[in-house]
């Protein structure tokens, strides 16, 4: 019985293993069908699955158009995702292999805004600042006439005033730790190279208290008096008049 018994369990097997090979297996997807897979997650919000689908559209080697779209189409739902470094390689990488595609200027604007994205409080890392500052500028060198060209404009202004923030913020520690010839130093260079900035009334007041506290009282009054005669209406004067008065 027992010899019966091994004899229908292998029987059963092999017809098993028979009824298993003749099922037919799925096809490889083609990258068109790949491609749209991607697009469908991509509107469902489905960004990291979208982008999945997209690097297989790219390991198919079956269309260097779909293929140089789903490179860009992997940059944006980076960018969608909220995944800003992974975009910014990502964008970088498509401007490199295709340098003269006509979304290439594109590619630049959102480069430059994964690296914008990045920007945190005055007291941390400045890197995505200088980042950004210099993708947008380049932004409007390489694409004088561009669609992005006022939103790029704009956001270099931003990228300038958080910089001058930073510089007033370093600025102000020198001069709270009465490290005074460096926050001189500090706050002249910034009234030098942001100018034509809206803090410039800003710049003067901390300035000229910090040579009135390094005991050149001439040149405080010199530069109060600057702030006086620029911003009449400033809300630094009452606390330049204030210092004035404490000196003299």
């Amino acid at each position: 019985m027992k010899t019966v018994s091994n004899r229908i369990a292998l029987v059963l097997l092999a017809a098993a293993l028979l009824q298993g090979c003749s099922t037919t297996q799925p096809a490889n997807k083609s990258s068109e069908t790949l491609y749209k897979e991607g697009e469908q997650l991509f509107q469902k919000g489905s960004y990291e699955d979208a982008i999945a689908q997209w690097k297989k559209v790219k390991e198919s080697y079956q269309s260097q158009e779909l293929t140089t779209q789903a490179e860009l189409n992997i940059a944006d739902a980076y960018f969608l995702n909220g995944d800003y470094i992974e975009a910014a390689a990502a964008y970088e990488d498509f401007r490199k292999l295709h340098p003269s595609h006509p979304q290439a200027g594109f590619a630049l604007f959102r480069q430059g805004m994964s690296y914008f994205k990045q920007i945190r409080g005055t007291d941390t890392d400045q890197t995505p600042v200088k980042n950004a500052l210099t993708i947008f500028e380049s932004y409007t060198k390489l694409y004088p006439a561009g669609e992005q060209l006022n939103e790029v404009q704009e956001k270099i202004r931003e990228c300038r005033d958080k910089q001058l923030q930073y510089e007033l913020y370093v600025g102000r520690f020198y001069l709270k730790t009465k490290a005074l010839k460096s926050a001189i130093g500090r706050f002249e260079e910034a009234l030098k190279t942001y100018s034509d900035l809206a803090r410039r009334d800003e710049i003067l007041y901390y300035l000229g208290k910090a040579y009135l506290e390094d005991g050149q009282k001439s040149k405080g009054r010199e530069i109060f008096g600057q702030l006086s005669r620029e911003f009449p209406g400033s809300a630094y004067i009452p606390a330049a008049n204030k210092a004035m008065d404490s000196f003299f």
